[in-house]
């Protein structure tokens, strides 16, 4: 009698067991955890200060998570690890620039007013040389709360001498004539620099110094112009700290016209 033939069972071909690529995987696994906490702490705080960005975050890990599903059947374990490691460090480094950004700006430290008792510059100037007339000059500008001051004066300097911004902004350009007191500044000198002052230099503020004084004509085209002529008398006045600095406009000035045009208006 034949015993019937059985056909030989066949052993499962499934993948083997791999020590190497487990190890990896939970190496991956725990990598991931870590991140996860860090970024869990981090979103409580972002929650406390700023929800929106909380939801940011939470829209980051949900697109991880739907990237990883997507590709679970495409990829292997490690290779998923490591798009979800990306997309959670991508989330993380936004919430750091969310909260940079929202930190408020340091407060500007309180302007310091100009204290001008405190700084009384008194210099003879007819001692000094014409470069020494012009730093002078630039001192006092420095004092009474200018930036940006500079001596320009020299060679091809188109008339300034001194250029400076004054405390609210507006550039100042200084011609500085540092003549003896029986040598007065003539027309000439400051049709000059009334050619230059505002069309070359953009002046907001033109103005003419001078150890000594000016001639009539002279002190009529400055008016006409809308140069500031400081005299010797201004000039020791700004000095000292008793008199206004050339770019603080006159209080008076605006009554003193009207009541030249209307002479017969009564100024209560």
């Amino acid at each position: 009698m034949t015993a019937p033939e059985h056909p030989a069972r066949r052993m499962p071909t499934g993948r083997r067991f791999d020590l190497r690529a487990t190890a990896m995987f939970f190496g991956l696994a725990a990598l991931g955890l870590g991140l996860v906490g860090l970024v869990a702490r981090m979103a409580f705080g972002v929650a406390e200060r700023r929800p929106a960005w909380a939801v940011l975050l939470s829209l980051g890990v949900a697109v991880a998570v739907v990237i990883g599903r997507r590709g679970r059947n495409r990829v292997s374990a490690a290779r998923l690890a490591r798009r979800t490691t990306d997309a959670l460090e991508q989330a993380t480094a936004t919430a750091l620039d969310a909260l940079d950004a929202e930190r408020p700006a340091e407060p500007a430290p309180p302007a310091v007013p100009c204290d001008r008792s405190a700084a009384v510059v008194v210099t003879d100037h007819d001692a000094l040389t014409p470069d020494e007339f012009e730093q002078a000059i630039a001192d006092l500008c420095v004092r009474d709360g200018c930036a940006e001051v500079e001596v320009v004066g020299g060679a091809g300097d188109l008339g300034a001498d001194v250029l400076a911004l004054t405390p609210d902004g507006r550039r100042v350009v200084i011609q500085c004539k540092r003549y003896g007191e029986d040598n007065k500044v003539g027309s000439e000198e400051l049709q000059r620099f009334g050619g230059t002052c505002f069309t070359v230099h953009g002046a907001d503020v033109a103005v003419l110094v001078t150890s000594s004084d000016f001639t009539a004509p002279a002190a009529d085209y400055a008016r006409r112009c809308g140069i500031v002529c400081v005299d010797r008398a201004g000039l020791r006045a700004w000095s000292e700290g008793t008199g206004p600095a050339p770019w603080v406009p006159e209080p008076r000035a605006g009554r003193e016209l009207l009541d030249r045009e209307l002479p017969d208006r009564a100024w209560q």
